[in-house]
Order: structure tokens, then C-alpha cells, then sequence
């Protein structure tokens, strides 16, 4: 139950409100409308500015209450992004969840959270602290196991990659039971991640940077992928899949994203 609702228009304000107890940041609703017995207060951020989308230099930085169907239609979001992004939420939650609450609510399925992983997202937290207020970054392979406390002011993402995303679940329009998102940097530089199962997604591998890609650099980053993408999951068994199957679908579909680099 809410029984506070702020708006303020500073984010030196919302800091203030949010040292409070029992007090949350507001971006979309669509998490704090669900039906709930605690009495809470909400500071909403719409009017703070967080909104936007800026291409800088190779790196896309996104407001935290940029919302997921924003980011969808943004002409510099990379199509493989778009995919994931359709499968997180149905558009009209899109229209609503923002990029900085779904990160901080996502569990192992969430697609986003998963494409987030494998590009290595920076997270741009603003702290209010012994009266001061700070700032920090954050990776996000740090920020997702603790979600530390913190609002979310942006989140950067590279653009200048190759990116590749697939997935198999129940139903095309189904959250996956195993979904892999793969980013690869000019440089060879080559991060897998996994989805579909778990508190968060999970991270299977970080390859190191390579002196150019030729066919012998790629036949290893496949083997890599495959072999990291099945020790991963082998322990991976819950009430949608086993741990076998998540391992050898994991496989096959990390090999699905490194040859669509080829």
C-alpha cells in the first residue's frame, strides 16, 4: 500500500526523499502496481530527466527511466537487442517498465537483463551518503548478484559490436527456459551470457582480446562458447528443464550466435 507520493523536480531532492525508511524510487509503476500488504512511500523520478537516449561517441547512454518500448524504437538499438526486448515484457508493459527497474527486478529469464550481461553494461548509480551525495559506476556483472542500494541515474552500452541473441522456450511468445546473448568487440573481445534459469542471469564467458580475427580465431571463440555455455548450466535444473537439457541446448544455441558472425 502507498502511503506517501512524491514528485520532485531536482535529483538532489529525490536523493533526500529516498534516505527515508521504507521509502522507493518510482519509474514506470508497472513493479510497485502490483498488489502488496506493505505501506510504503514513492518518490517518482518522471520529472528528473532520466528519459533520454544519447548516442556518445560508440557507447548508447540510456536514462533509467527510459522505458523498455523506447529503447525498442530507438534507431541506434541493435536488432538483437530489439528481439530480447520483445520477449521480456508484452508491448504494454514496455510502454511502462523502465530500464532501470526491470534491471533491478529481473530474475534469470529476464532477456534484457541477459543482453545487458553480455554487453557489460556500465550502471551509473548517485548515492546520498553521511549528507553528501556521490556517484559511482558500476559493471553490471558486479550490480546484478547484490543490486546494490543506489538509484540508477543511466545505463551505457556499446554500439560498435557485433551482437547476437537466441533462445528456445514453451511458446514464441514465452520467457525463454534458455536464452544466449553474445557480444563481440573489434578486438576480438568475445562475452557470453546466459539466461533462463536463476536469480540473474549468468555470465559463462569473457574471452580474452585477440590480434585480429581470422578462421582459426573464430573456431576457437566457437569451441569456447560451446564448452563454457555447458558447464554453465550444469546444475541448472528447476521445474521448466532439466540441468541436461539446459546444458546442451546452451551449447547449440552459443554456436547459433557465433556463427551468425561469420
Amino acid at each position: 500500500m502507498i502511503r506517501e507520493y512524491h514528485r520532485p523536480q531536482t535529483l538532489d531532492e529525490a536523493l533526500t526523499l529516498l534516505t527515508r525508511p521504507n521509502t522507493v524510487p518510482l519509474g514506470g509503476g508497472s513493479l510497485l502496481s502490483a498488489w502488496t500488504t506493505d505501506s510504503i512511500s514513492v518518490v517518482d523520478l518522471q520529472s528528473l530527466g532520466l528519459n533520454t537516449i544519447k548516442k556518445q561517441g560508440n557507447n548508447l547512454e540510456i536514462g533509467a527511466t527510459t522505458t523498455l518500448q523506447q529503447l525498442l524504437e530507438d534507431d541506434n538499438c541493435p536488432e538483437a537487442l530489439k528481439s530480447a526486448l520483445k520477449l521480456e515484457a508484452p508491448l504494454n508493459l514496455r510502454n511502462s517498465a523502465t530500464v532501470a527497474g526491470t534491471l533491478v527486478a529481473c530474475d534469470g529469464r529476464s532477456t534484457f537483463a541477459t543482453m545487458m550481461l553480455a554487453l557489460d553494461t556500465k550502471i551509473q548509480q548517485t548515492i546520498f551518503d553521511n549528507s553528501k551525495i556521490d556517484s559511482r559506476i558500476l559493471n553490471i556483472g558486479d550490480f546484478l548478484p547484490l543490486r546494490q542500494s543506489g538509484l540508477i541515474t543511466s545505463i551505457q552500452i556499446p554500439v560498435n559490436i557485433k551482437l547476437a541473441f537466441e533462445y528456445v522456450s514453451r511458446t514464441p511468445a514465452d520467457k525463454p527456459i534458455v536464452c544466449a546473448a553474445l557480444a563481440q568487440w573489434n578486438s576480438g573481445r568475445t562475452r557470453l551470457a546466459l539466461g533462463g534459469y536463476g536469480k540473474s542471469p549468468m555470465l559463462a564467458m569473457d574471452g580474452t582480446e585477440a590480434e585480429g580475427l581470422d578462421a582459426s580465431t573464430s573456431d576457437f571463440v566457437l569451441r569456447s562458447a560451446q564448452a563454457a555455455a555447458r558447464n554453465a548450466f550444469h546444475e541448472a535444473t528447476d521445474e521448466w528443464a532439466s540441468a541436461e537439457y539446459r546444458s546442451d541446448v546452451a551449447a547449440t544455441l552459443a554456436k547459433r550466435c557465433v556463427e551468425s558472425f561469420l
